[in-house]
Parts: C-alpha cells; sequence; structure tokens
C-alpha cells in the first residue's frame, strides 16, 4: 500500500492499477491496461490477433512482397503449374498468373471491404439504436420496425439485390454488404441503451441541463461501444464470405482485380485436376475468417463487464 512519501511511478503497474486515478487518463490507461491483460491471457485470442496483423501487413507492402504481377500472366509458359514449379510457390490460374500474388494483392480488397463496410455499418445501427432506446415511444416503434424489416431479409439475398440494382463493382458491393449489416447493430445498440437509460447517473446529467442529443451522444454511445466492437469484430468473417460470394458470382470485384471470391469462380473449372486454383483463395479466406473469430471471442471475454467485477 503506498503512502504520500512514497509516489506511484508514472505508467508503473501499480500507478495503472490504481483504485483511486488522478485523472481520466490514468483511469482510461489502467482500464486498458486491464482489458490487454485479460486479453493476452487467451492464446486463441492473440493467435487471432497476429493473424490480423500479418493480413494488414501483407496488405500494406503488398507491392514488395509479391514475386510477380497479379493481374499479368504468362499464358505460353506458366499456365495451370503445379504449386512449387519455376519459382511459383502456389502454382499459377488458368491466366499464367502467380496465384500467391494474386492473393497477397487481394487482401488489400478484402480490408477494404471490412474497413469500409465497419466504418459505415456500425455508426448508423450506434445512432439507431440509442436514439430508440433512449427516446421510446413512437420513435423507438419506427425506428424497430425499419430494422425489422431488415432483419427480415436473408443477408446475401438482399446484398445480391442491392448489387443488382446498382451494377456490379467492389464499391457497389461494400454499399451493399453496409446496407444489410447495420441491423443486429441498432438491435444491440438499444439493448444496451434500454438498461441504463433509468439509471441514476443520467437523471442526474439531465438535472444539469445536458440536452437529449448530448446525453445520448456524450454519455450513451460510449457505454455501447465495447459490445459493438466485440460485434463488428465477430461480424468481420461474415462480411468477408459475403463479399466472397459476391465476387464468386460476378457481382463484386471485376477482373483483372485479383477478389478472393473472384478467384475461386475462376477456379472453379479447374478443381478436379488443377485444385490449387481454387483451393488456395478458399484457404486464405478460411484462415481470415478464422483470425477474425479468434480475436472477437478475445474481444468479448476481456470487454465483458461481469469479468471486470471479478
Amino acid at each position: 500500500m503506498t503512502t504520500a512519501s512514497t509516489p506511484l511511478k508514472p505508467y508503473s503497474r501499480e500507478w495503472l492499477l490504481s483504485d483511486r486515478p488522478a485523472s481520466r487518463g490514468q483511469a482510461r490507461l489502467g482500464r486498458a491496461y486491464v482489458i490487454w491483460r485479460r486479453f493476452s491471457e487467451n492464446r486463441l485470442a492473440l493467435a487471432g490477433l497476429g493473424i490480423i496483423l500479418a493480413l494488414v501487413l501483407v496488405a500494406i507492402f503488398a507491392d514488395v512482397l509479391a514475386p510477380h504481377s497479379a493481374v499479368q500472366g504468362d499464358l505460353r509458359n506458366a499456365r495451370l503449374l503445379a504449386p512449387g514449379s519455376d519459382g511459383y510457390l502456389l502454382g499459377t490460374d488458368d491466366q499464367g498468373r502467380d496465384i500467391l500474388s494474386r492473393l497477397i494483392h487481394g487482401s488489400r480488397l478484402t480490408l477494404f471491404v471490412v474497413l469500409l463496410v465497419a466504418i459505415i455499418a456500425a455508426p448508423v445501427g450506434l445512432i439507431v439504436g440509442t436514439v430508440a432506446g433512449y427516446a421510446g415511444g413512437w420513435v423507438d416503434a419506427v425506428l424497430m420496425r425499419i430494422t425489422d424489416i431488415f432483419l427480415a431479409f436473408p443477408k446475401l439475398v438482399l446484398a445480391l439485390a442491392l448489387v443488382a440494382a446498382l451494377g456490379p463493382g467492389i464499391e457497389n458491393a461494400v454499399l451493399a454488404i453496409a446496407i444489410t449489416s447495420w441491423p443486429p447493430y441498432a438491435r444491440i445498440a438499444r439493448a444496451e441503451t434500454m438498461t441504463f437509460r433509468n439509471s441514476d447517473f443520467i437523471a442526474a446529467v439531465q438535472l444539469m441541463g445536458a440536452s437529449p442529443w448530448r446525453i445520448v451522444l456524450k454519455h450513451v454511445m460510449p457505454l455501447c461501444m465495447s459490445s459493438l466492437i466485440v460485434r463488428v469484430t465477430l461480424d468481420m468473417a461474415g462480411i468477408i464470405l459475403t463479399a466472397a460470394g459476391l465476387g464468386f458470382l460476378g457481382l463484386g470485384a471485376q477482373p483483372p482485380l485479383p477478389e478472393w471470391g473472384a478467384m475461386i469462380a475462376s477456379g472453379r473449372r479447374f478443381i478436379l485436376d488443377q485444385w490449387w486454383v481454387a483451393a488456395m483463395p478458399g484457404i486464405a479466406i478460411l484462415i481470415v475468417s478464422l483470425g477474425f473469430n479468434l480475436l472477437g471471442d478475445g474481444l468479448r471475454d476481456a470487454l465483458d463487464p461481469k469479468e471486470a467485477g471479478q
């Protein structure tokens, strides 16, 4: 136990875990340290984090890491080569293009889709859910019925309809996936808001004269962020699969872009004899989806308030 004569050293373990933080910054750093400590105890979660960090690094340094061109091939000498042949580690496709290079550059498209969908869908769901949960009454009824309409359609079917209406392309695919992804976030935010909208600290803020919008933006939304972050992370695998499904059907990224779903579609004709053409992008989708699921499970355990209270 520390005294005034033995002050805590800043950023030390005792300083981070102090039950009497001297500032908001210290409290936030202490909270982040506790979350990271719980998260780091889960080895599978660390493995998922490693996969995602590797994906980010591969996407950033794709031009350096790719041994060959991702869009130009050698039809005369390198068509449908098996893995390990003539310097092609994962083989080549029917256009003589290096599959490894296409997977490396395709990681950029995967991150592009995942990040844009999260940036678009998560804030929309958060705003709709918190406003509905805090306002209640007819506002809640109208917003939740709109949410129910979107939830009534299977996500992939609705995305297919939207892309068919907007036209094929990676941008339209992102927009379609984002439009179909926000309702679950709205449901989670509404449920979280309704648990504490009548709590004492909200009543105190109201007595201080804060407007409803300020209460929602400054006090309600931050409390919903932990649950929303976990759900968004867990949904990343589904977003990747939906984008790959649109690409497989020719409604996502268009040739010659190295999108993983489109690569599987082009390789399905050779699945019996040249299995690697479709298998390699499928394995890439599997590994990245697994990484996001493991990361999401770890975040769910680390951000669980029940665990925090133990």
